[in-house]
């Protein structure tokens, strides 16, 4: 068995014994994704890395607390009841009638007490969505992001220049310190947009555009996942934010915005491997991907024109490597069932020409 079968082989036994954790809610998405060394945890939802995050994580403690305050209380009370004596019985059940007397006091307390804390926790919380509805400085970044079954398309297309405007998949990157707008869309059902540690959940509803905003304070890389269950690979649906300093930002930026480079006339036998896979990809691919620069212009999956500058792929479920990107191309529906993208046959001179051509997508 060759290097790249056997790594194959391993990377979808992995994914296997790893999907069975995790696929039927987001919770179980920490569980599902493999690739641990290159994805962010998604628990960091306990954390805030960024002011659109920090004022919900305090409202999520404060009602934890009251939440567990409440229960509690009445586990006390419960115990009180269960073994406090019991008043001897009166004729004409008038110990019945003074306990029940004494009971309803008891309600006007609770009912008393428990408005006045779910109004305050009401007030608190629309304190707090105020407070988050849009950050203190305009925005200096504005992206679209579409969701799909089971991805996420991601547009850079606020730019003046229409030249430095481009899409990508999966993989936000934005700059360190800085507010972003991200307008939602989706392409098919519900979805929802969360980024635990940058800010609070948000849903994509088709034929509606809805906004958030995120900031991250610091560099790194943030997860981000669906949470409204929206099919078969629900918890396979992440992506993940680069928060990066601004020179770094706009260096990518400006690799981003290039189109791929021709391979149309091949000059040795390596190129001729490479123009023979691109002729391939155009043939097969070309439907429902784009590759700029190329006669791939499809609109229904991820643009791969940068697609090896990406950590990840098939929205977070595999290290970006070679070896990966052929297992998913030839097991998709043995890795992510359900998905859009078809398990295809490839033979070994077709599986050679086609990874020789994705490697050019720098």
């Amino acid at each position: 068995m060759s290097d790249p079968v056997r790594q194959g082989l391993h990377a979808r036994l992995k994914h296997w014994g790893l999907s069975i954790l995790g696929t039927s809610s987001a919770a179980l998405a920490v569980t599902a994704a493999p690739a641990a060394e290159s994805t962010a945890p998604l628990n960091y939802f306990l954390h805030a890395a960024g002011p659109a995050s920090a004022p919900t994580l305090l409202l999520g403690w404060v009602f934890t607390a009251i939440c567990v305050g409440v229960c509690l209380i009445i586990a006390v009370l419960l115990a009180i009841a269960i073994l406090r004596p019991r008043p001897p019985v009166l004729p004409d059940n008038v110990g019945a009638l003074a306990a029940t007397q004494g009971g309803i006091n008891w309600i006007y307390i609770g009912v008393g007490v428990s408005t006045v804390v779910l109004i305050a926790m009401l007030v608190y919380a629309l304190i707090t969505l105020e407070r988050m509805a849009a950050p203190n400085d305009p925005p200096t970044l504005t992206i679209t992001v579409t969701a799909y079954d089971w991805w996420w398309k991601v547009a850079y297309d606020d730019a003046p220049d229409s030249s430095q405007r481009f899409v990508t998949a999966n993989e936000i990157h934005i700059p360190v310190g800085e507010p972003v707008r991200v307008k939602l869309d989706s392409a098919d059902v519900i979805h929802a947009f969360w980024v635990p540690t940058l800010a609070g959940k948000t849903q994509t509803i088709p034929g509606q555009t809805n906004e958030q905003w995120i900031q991250a304070d610091h560099p790194g890389v943030y997860r981000g996942q669906c949470s409204q269950f929206c099919g078969a690979q629900h918890a396979h649906m992440a992506f993940e934010v680069i928060a990066q300093n601004r020179a770094d930002f706009a260096a990518w930026s400006a690799q981003q915005a290039k189109p791929h480079a021709s391979t149309s006339s091949p000059t040795s036998m390596a190129s001729s491997s490479v123009a023979a896979g691109q002729k391939l990809f155009e043939e097969r691919c070309a439907g429902c991907h784009t590759v700029r620069g190329s006669l791939a212009v499809g609109a229904q999956a991820p643009d791969l024109t940068h697609l090896d500058s990406r950590r990840l792929i098939a929205a977070g479920m595999l290290p970006n490597t070679a070896a990966n990107q052929l297992d998913w191309i030839t097991h998709a529906q043995q890795i992510k069932p359900e998905s859009m993208m078809p398990s295809m046959i490839l033979s070994r001179d077709e599986a050679t020409d086609l990874s020789a051509f994705l490697a050019t997508l720098q």
